[in-house]
Parts: structure tokens; sequence; C-alpha cells
């Protein structure tokens, strides 16, 4: 179902992109090989896409200042239009802190891999999964099938580590830079002992590197592991070992080969048989340096008849360049155990005129190993000038149960390909995907959905709702459901609607005396009100704020 077919064009840059000598290989995935379940950013060839030609495009990422890319002010004149004086709000995350970094020479080849797992200070058997993932990602070719437009990117143009510097014995976090602890203040995310949360564990990371992780002698007390990826990697190196990559292969798609290859930090989260997480556990992604990209990595790990509630957030300064996002996020379930995944996405998107903003490529998947296992995402994506990620479960086990709750919000020339994978394998499975896509500006939401039961997943269940919201004239939505069923015992169910909010509604609003912000409110709240409902209380002020950022007016 299309609402609009017109695609957005990219601003253009100049010089073409520095090509890898392999890339034009064909691009091996799950669908040819393993399971075949299609998990990776690939799906079955089952619509062909016409693409314009376009001139050769890159990303540049070169910093030739400090200074964001719009003035505080922001804005411009909307003129009468009541829709677009509502829609430009300015992005308040965006200032820079004048923070003195370190930063290894741009470019990607086996130096820049080996200088990483240096810096990092891992062991031999670490290296060799990011040489093998490196060998991988440059016999693979870029994707370019989904409806998102955008300048080739160039990977010899990016900076793959910058951290700050760090004061000579740093014994706590009070001896850390000042200006880095005000900088996460100033996000509403206090690690000060004093100040931070007292529910909430936080894993702080700030370009490259984890600044901070708080309550971890709390949690450690109940078993549970809370840490940065790369304190796991050389302190529990076995444990770490064992899941890597088990539920996203390095080479599984263009994108994971290249994180797996070149990821920095994240977060990782051990929950041992039999335990209750005693608080919520949160990373708060923070990309500062204009001319770095970031690639973490999570990875989630409930053992038998645990429980979990994870928290990601994320934030960027407003350049006038693009960069690179690239993460992998891994979420294993045994036996028993539910991990409740969420997310609240608000990269920098860009300026009004498409200047700017976050490439937004991410990997994200999670197994239900185990009988009676649940796996539960639920997030609000609102920025990123570009955003392509399709969070998956894999209902191996039986009487698995997979849930899937996306708001995603596009404006100005924003473009979001998004939507997930629900992939039935053991018996009795089910799963549940509630989707809600709202465009305003000339920007393009795109929904893409895949549900496959495999032949023994008997009595397999699927429900799937994909509504879309367009607000003026010049927005498109597109939703593109793909459903392979092998088993006749299944029941699939898939509904799908697009409304439009114009002139007319918001004159009824008016004539009740109820003005343009508070009607749009009103209306989105009501439309989101199923996925807002499923996050946690943690994030009711954030998403509150978001909302309110993006569409003026408070939500619910």
């Amino acid at each position: 179902m299309a609402a609009s077919s017109s695609l957005l064009s990219p601003p253009s840059i100049a010089a073409p992109p520095i090509r890898n000598p392999n890339r034009n290989r064909a691009n091996s995935s799950l669908l040819d090989r393993g399971l075949g379940l299609g998990l990776g950013l690939g799906f079955l060839p089952y619509r062909t896409l016409a693409r314009p030609t376009k001139p050769s495009l890159r990303i540049r990422a070169v910093q030739t200042d400090r200074r964001p890319s719009r003035p505080p002010g922001g804005g411009g004149d909307s003129g009468d239009d009541p829709i677009q004086r509502f829609l430009k709000r300015d992005y308040k995350w965006g200032f820079v802190s004048d923070i003195e970094s370190f930063s290894i020479p741009k470019g990607l080849s086996e130096d820049t891999v080996r200088s990483i797992s240096a810096l990092k200070g891992e062991p031999e058997w670490m290296l060799r999964f990011r040489l093998d993932a490196l060998r991988r990602f440059l016999s693979l070719r870029e994707p370019r099938w989904s409806d998102n437009r955008y300048a080739p990117i160039d990977f010899q143009s990016i900076c793959y580590y910058s951290e700050p510097k760090r004061k000579p014995k740093l014994h706590s976090l009070e001896e850390a830079d000042p200006e880095l602890l005000a900088t996460f203040d100033r996000l509403g995310i206090p690690l000060n002992e004093q100040k931070r949360l007292a529910n909430v564990a936080v894993d702080a990371v700030f370009d490259s590197t984890s600044i901070a992780t708080t309550h971890r002698e709390a949690l450690a007390e109940k078993g549970v592991i809370f840490c940065s990826i790369s304190e796991a990697i050389r302190e529990y190196p076995d444990l770490v070992r064992r899941y890597l990559g088990r539920v996203v292969p390095p080479g599984d798609n263009y994108y994971a080969a290249l994180n797996s290859a070149v990821f920095s930090d994240g977060s990782f989260c051990y929950i041992p048989k039999d335990t209750i997480s005693p608080m919520e556990i949160s990373t708060y992604f923070r990309i500062n340096d204009r001319e770095t990209g970031q690639f973490e990595r999570t990875l989630i790990i409930a053992e038998e008849r645990s429980y979990v509630s994870y928290l990601e957030g994320c934030t960027a300064p407003s350049y006038d360049k693009n960069q690179l996002h690239a993460a992998v996020v891994e979420l294993y379930c045994a036996e028993g155990a539910e991990i409740k995944y969420s997310t609240v996405q608000n990269w920098y998107a860009g300026d009004e005129e498409g200047n700017g903003g976050i490439f937004n490529f991410v990997t994200k998947r999670g197994l239900c190993d185990g009988d009676r296992s649940k796996i539960s995402w639920t997030q609000v994506e609102t920025g990123s000038a570009i955003t392509w990620k399709y969070p998956s479960v894999v209902l191996k086990g039986n009487d698995t149960v997979g849930e899937f709750y996306s708001v995603a919000l596009t404006k100005d020339y924003q473009q979001a390909d998004t939507g997930t994978k629900m992939i039935h394998v053991g018996k009795n499975s089910r799963s549940r995907i509630i989707s809600k896509g709202i465009s305003a500006g000339k920007s393009r939401n795109c929904y893409r959905g895949l549900v496959q039961v495999q032949p023994q997943a008997e009595n397999a269940r699927n429900f799937s709702q994909c509504d879309s919201m367009l607000i003026g004239d010049t927005a498109g939505a597109n939703t593109y459901p793909y459903i392979q069923v092998k088993n006749p015992s299944a029941r699939v169910e898939h509904e799908a609607s697009t409304s439009k909010i114009g002139e007319d509604q918001l004159f009824y609003f008016q004539q009740r005396g109820i003005d343009h912000e508070k009607a749009v409110a009103a209306m989105i709240g009501g439309f989101c009100r199923d996925v807002f409902d499923k996050l946690p209380l943690e994030f009711a002020s954030e998403v509150n704020a978001l909302m309110n950022l993006k569409l003026e007016g408070s939500v619910g």
C-alpha cells in the first residue's frame, strides 16, 4: 500500500566514493545458507523498485569546526500554514561539548581493526573475530533495495574510534572531565553519585567508549553482570565468546559485518537463572565528534526463568555533515526467560532543508532459544536523517512469544525504512506486531515486515497491525508486508490503514476552542497510545519531551 511514490533526492556532495575492490561480489545472506530465514537487513526479492539515475555521491565526515549547523533560534519563516508552523521545532540536544579527544586516523583497513583491538586491550580470539568480519565485509556489496535514497557512503572518510582524553590515575567518576559530566547532566542522564537515578543502572557511551556504568556493584550482589562490552571481553571472556555473534553472525548482512569488525563499545548484560533484575538497565549513546561514526555492540543474555528490562536512548549534535551509526544488538533468551527492550531513538535528523543528520543502519535481533521464553521490542523513532532497521525475533522454542510495538515519526526530509521480522520455528509460538508510522513535511516513512512460519511451527499465531498517518500534502507512507506460511495449522492476520491530518480536521478542533498544537497532539497521542502504553515509566517524560519537540504539544 503506497500513499506516495515519489523519491527523495539527497543534497549533492562532490567527488566519487572510494570503493573496496571486492565490493561487486554477490551479497550472500541467510536466505542462501543456514536456516534460510532472511534474518539480516535483506529480504526476499518480492518487489523490484525502480531507481532513478543519480550522480555519484558520498558522505563526508571532515570536521572543519565544532559549531552546530543551525543557529540557536532555528526555525525560519513557515508562512501562514499552521501545520508547517507546527512542525518547525529546534533540536534541543544538538549542542556540542568542548572536550579534548583522541582519535585514530580516518579510513577502514586491517590496521584500523588492529588499532581498535589494541586500544581495547582485547585477547587474540577477539582480534581474529574482527579480522574475519572485515574480510567478510569487503566481500559483500552494499544493499540498495530499500525505499531510502541516500548518498553512497565513503567508508574511507570516517574515523572509527574516538574517545575523550582521560586524566592519569582515574580512580573515580568524580575525577572525569567536568565538561563530560555536565554533558550527561544536560541530557538528563546524571552520572554523579548523588544525582544518579535510583532505580535505573546506566551505561553512558560517549563516541567510541563507555564513560561510566552506574549501580554495577548493586546488580552484582544479585548475580547480574552489567558493564560495557569492552570490559566484558576482558573480564568475562568465556561468557562473551560463547554468545557473541550467536544471534547476529558477523556475515549476517553488510552493516553487521562492518560492526563486527570495528565495534568499539556498547553494553553487556548477563542475568543468571531464576533471577529478576532488581532495577532497569539502560544505555545512553552520545555522538560528539563531528568526524567519527559510532559502532556500538550490545549483548544481553537471560538465562533460565530470568527477567530484565533494558532501556536505550541516543542523541547527537546538529552538524551539517552526515555521520554513520551502524550498531548490532543481540538478545538471547533461555527457557522461561523474558527480555523487554525499549528504545527512544532521537539522533539528529538534519535541518528542514535535509542537510546533515545521522545515517542509522542497525541490526537488532533476539533469539527465543528456550521453551516459554519471550522477547518484546518497544521503540519510538523520531530522529536520524535515514533510519534502516528491523528489530526481529526468532521464536525457536515451543510456546515462545515475540512482540514488536513501534512509533516511527518522520518530518522535513527524513526517511525511515523500518519494521520487524517474526520467525516462527517452535510449536505454539505467538507474535504480535503493532506499528505506527507518522509522516510529515516531505518525509518518507516505510514499514517493511516479514512474518515467517516454518513447517514445524504447528499452531503458530501472528497478528500484525500497521497504521500510517500523513500530516500535510507532501509526505509519503508505504507498507510492505511479507508473509510466508509453511504450516497449514498457523493463523496469521494482517491489517493496515492510512489516515491524514489536514486543514479540515484542524478546523474542526479550532471551532471547539482547541488550538492547532493541542489538536495535532491529541490526534497523534490517540494514534500512538497502543505503543506508548508499552513503554516503561522511566521513558514517559522523555517520550512527552520528544513529542513536544517534534510535534509541539503534549501527548496524551
